[in-house]
């Protein structure tokens, strides 16, 4: 081989040596590329949504067992404690079936989604957008976190029809009522394509999925159902203030899941979300016993429980969409208000919402998710963006509470009427005087 073809082959090789050492040299920012498009799954925000998850169902059981039980005279103490736990047990099962298809499966329209009934295609690799681009959840842990917002949702309206609703007819009603109140709305407002997500309401951790359409649907159900034998004749004190004040504090602790969780990741928003669940619930506690000073009544136990939920309900929506003096004021305000409602209105209008359901939830919820499009400015301490507008977003957040009311009502009324027809829906008048705890469940709360 003469020099010069020597010299020809090792220019070539040369440059391939050359080409070949660039492309290395490329490799480990091509895989940092390709790697950062890759969804993560952050092992910190899905244990902090596990730990959200189990807070939320803390809230249940035996949170609001707790805190519905203490309220209702101790004839039914055990009914009401048994009733909040199966119908959350109901929901569960209903959700894994075809729930979290219809609020959440990947196809769908402004009301309504379908698909991936009874979890079909989920498996242990399937993952879950979170608020971040490519970071997400493991659809698991989503799934279980949404299943618990269903749970207590239905277990919440039953405050309204305590101590003369029959267990089966709060089945019956449960599954009609999940079908086509809950899942749709839960669709409407957190779901890509959702009437109310594409219109821009603010509904942080579910001021209307949760508490305007359980209050609203607890009203209903109420006035349909009929009064207790013996209300506003009879003395219907709580019998156990201390349990409903235990009640009151798994409410609180189990709240920071509710609301903290909300934000799928444990980041600010999470933060912001938990600090509000501390100062407008602190204020609306406060608020509710002034109220009743100023009423004329010694502050109480049962006003500062009732406070401290009307806070936890009125700073839902607005968790991670305020600053914390903005709660503060919101949760003051809804304390005096559902005060008002509680104390005031109820007996003029004279329907028996037996724990309050609709007085804290239903209006707690309306003036937490109006007020959230006034809270949201940045120049009253908000999270919102420079260009943010009060007067626009209060006609968004007023449409989504209407709509919120008028298809929890109408839903309500079909879901009543089926358990009716079914099982007829109220205990007989001997069962009622003995108590639901042995009329229904053959057993008592205390037997000394």
């Amino acid at each position: 081989m003469t020099f010069a073809k020597k010299m020809g082959v090792g220019k070539i090789a040369a440059s391939a040596a050359a080409g070949g050492l660039a492309l290395f040299a490329a490799l480990p920012a091509w895989a940092q590329e390709a790697a950062e498009a890759a969804p993560v799954v952050d092992k910190g925000d899905t244990a902090w949504m596990m730990t959200s998850t189990v807070l939320v169902l803390a809230m249940i059981l035996p949170g609001l067992a707790l805190f519905y039980g203490g309220l209702t005279r101790s004839k039914n103490m055990l009914s009401t404690m048994t009733q909040i736990g199966a119908v959350a047990c109901l929901a569960m099962i209903i959700w894994v079936c075809y729930g979290y298809g219809l609020a959440f499966g990947p196809e769908g329209n402004a009301f309504i989604s379908w698909g991936k009934f009874f979890l079909a295609g989920v498996t242990p690799d399937s993952l879950a957008d979170t608020f971040s681009d490519g970071f997400k959840l493991p659809e698991y842990v989503f799934i279980c976190f949404q299943m618990t917002f269903a749970a207590i949702t239905l277990a919440l309206v039953l405050g309204a029809t305590v101590e003369r609703m029959k267990f089966s007819a709060a089945l019956v009603f449960g599954v009609i009522w999940l079908t086509i109140v809950y899942f749709p709305i839960a669709h409407m407002v957190w779901a890509a394509g959702g009437l109310f997500f594409e219109m821009g309401a603010l509904d942080f951790a579910g001021g209307t999925v949760v508490h305007i359409n359980a209050g609203v649907s607890a009203l209903v159900a109420a006035m349909i159902l009929g009064k207790r034998i013996g209300y506003q004749k009879e003395i219907m004190a709580p019998h156990s203030l201390t349990l409903t004040m235990v009640g009151t504090g798994l409410l609180w602790v189990g709240w920071f899941g509710f609301n903290a969780g909300s934000a799928l990741e444990a980041n600010g928003s999470a933060a912001l979300a938990m600090i509000n669940t501390f100062v407008a619930t602190a204020s609306a506690g406060l608020a509710w016993m002034l109220a009743e000073k100023l009423g004329g009544h010694k502050p109480s136990a049962l006003g500062f429980c009732s406070g401290i939920i009307t806070g936890l309900v009125a700073v839902t929506p607005a968790a991670g969409n305020s600053g914390p003096f903005g709660a503060i004021v919101l949760g003051a305000v809804a304390a005096f208000i559902c005060f008002y409602v509680v104390t005031v209105l109820k007996p003029k209008l004279g329907y028996d919402d037996a724990l309050d359901a609709f007085g804290i939830h239903g209006v707690g919820g309306i003036v937490g998710a109006i007020g959230t499009g006034i809270v949201y400015a940045p120049s009253l301490g908000g999270p919102g963006g420079a260009d943010f507008a009060i007067g626009p977003q209060l006609v968004t957040q007023v449409s989504a509470v209407a709509a919120t009311i008028v298809w929890a009502a109408i839903g309500t009324v079909i879901a009543v009427y089926v358990a009716k027809a079914l099982t007829g829906l109220r205990v007989t008048e001997e069962v009622e005087r003995e108590g639901l705890d042995l009329g229904e469940h053959g057993e008592r709360a205390y037997n000394m």
